[in-house]
């Protein structure tokens, strides 16, 4: 296991250096000029030159990288252009509001995706088995943004059940929590179809498994068997899923947030585009992939506790 472990770990420190090259490539190749735009039309040359030496664009590009490699590695990742803090603070202000979002997002996908693909195996080639496919490729179908909108339309604006933007006062819990089931129904409800689907084949190919043959012919009872034996073992793939899936999640949360007008790192993110703010840009990105890195390297190493299969594998 420990092998298995620092492997994993060096993989992951290889795609977070892979991910910063790329990060750096396209930041450069963004068309403007930052100081320009930061600034605004009435700044003087003077006040560009200035803010152009402050951030470091005078000097050249393998300057510039090593600046920022060095600097991401040592958790220094500049500073706000025009505020001038620190740029992981910034960040690490608002990624609390983006990591709730997307533990909202895993808690319906899996509180919804694992009992269907459950269902579906138990009922498999039933009419019940087929609704469950058709409402899980209709769910993986429709984007993220789409179901963000109409989430809104429905509940928040023609029903009035729920709030319909922010993320509920400081301090209030519970209000929190009411303004957090929009935004986290639209970034985890494309993921139950993928869980559901998964859950389902891997039910479908344990079940037809000899020691589920055995407990059958014990006489354990159907619930026993499905829920104890069975799901332990086909919930393996779930946990790697939900690893990829939580990538796809910090993605959909920047529609979520924008709709929602919700804070967060998505919505940082866009703002920071926007002005052209490319430190935040670049550590706010660079945070969020260290993140998803971190939490595909932790569900690899729980399946590979749990299955010694996959260590022998890799």
């Amino acid at each position: 296991m420990l092998n298995y472990a620092v492997k994993r770990l060096g993989l992951a420190v290889a795609i977070v250096s892979l991910a910063m090259f790329l990060l750096f490539c396209m930041i450069y190749l963004v068309p403007g000029d930052p100081a320009s735009v930061a600034l605004g039309p009435r700044a003087t040359d003077a006040m560009k030159e200035a803010l152009r030496i402050k951030m470091g664009l005078d000097q050249p590009i393998w300057v510039q990288f090593w600046n920022f490699f060095s600097g991401a590695w040592t958790g220094d990742l500049g500073e706000e252009v025009l505020s001038g803090r620190p740029v992981l603070d910034v960040v690490f202000e608002q990624l609390p509001y983006t990591l709730i979002l997307i533990a909202g997002g895993i808690s319906w996908s899996v509180a919804l995706g694992i009992p269907l693909g459950c269902w579906a195996a138990i009922n498999r080639g039933s009419l019940a088995d087929r609704l469950v496919g058709i409402l899980s490729v209709a769910v993986i179908a429709v984007p993220s943004f789409v179901i963000a909108i109409y989430a809104l339309l429905i509940f928040a604006v023609t029903l009035r059940w729920l709030p319909a933007i922010g993320a509920g006062e400081p301090g209030d819990i519970g209000d929190q929590l009411v303004h957090l089931i929009l935004p986290s129904l639209a970034v985890g409800l494309g993921w139950v179809g993928y869980i559901a689907r998964m859950v389902r084949a891997s039910m479908l190919e344990v079940l037809e498994a000899s020691h589920i043959r055995t407990a059958r012919a014990f006489g354990l009872p159907d619930r026993v068997i499905t829920y104890r034996y069975a799901l332990t073992i086909a919930i393996l793939p779930t946990i790697t899923l939900l690893g990829v899936g939580i990538g796809q999640m910090l993605s959909s949360a920047v529609f979520a947030e924008i709709v929602f007008a919700r804070p967060g790192v998505g919505k940082l993110v866009y703002d920071a585009i926007l002005t052209r703010n490319f430190p935040v840009v670049t550590g706010a990105v660079l945070v969020t992939t260290v993140i998803f890195v971190l939490l595909n390297l932790v569900a690899d190493l729980i399946v590979g506790a749990l299955d010694p299969r996959v260590r022998s594998n890799f």
